[in-house]
């Protein structure tokens, strides 16, 4: 596995966007699809960004939750808005 560093983003507010009506987002407990799910997220969550790595051509950025910030984990970057 690779992983490098994309972003010096401290924290930026964004949400989940994409998922589908349907479907939840899936916050894993690490960059890659490897790793356990912690908690899906549906449409319009709001998070707080941390750091953005790259995981085997994917961007992976770890977010906490606005609403519960303990709750941390890593999502594809493919699905938060642009903030």
């Amino acid at each position: 596995m690779f992983a490098a560093s994309c972003s010096d983003i401290v924290t930026d507010r964004t949400e989940v966007t994409g998922a589908g009506p349907d479907e939840m987002l899936k916050l894993r407990a690490g960059p890659g699809l490897d790793y356990n799910v912690v908690l899906g997220l549906p449409d319009g969550t709001s998070l707080s960004r941390r750091a953005c790595v790259t995981e085997v051509g994917q961007l992976w950025c770890q977010v906490s939750l606005t609403a519960a910030p303990q709750i941390i984990g890593y999502v594809s970057a493919d699905y938060l808005s642009e903030s």
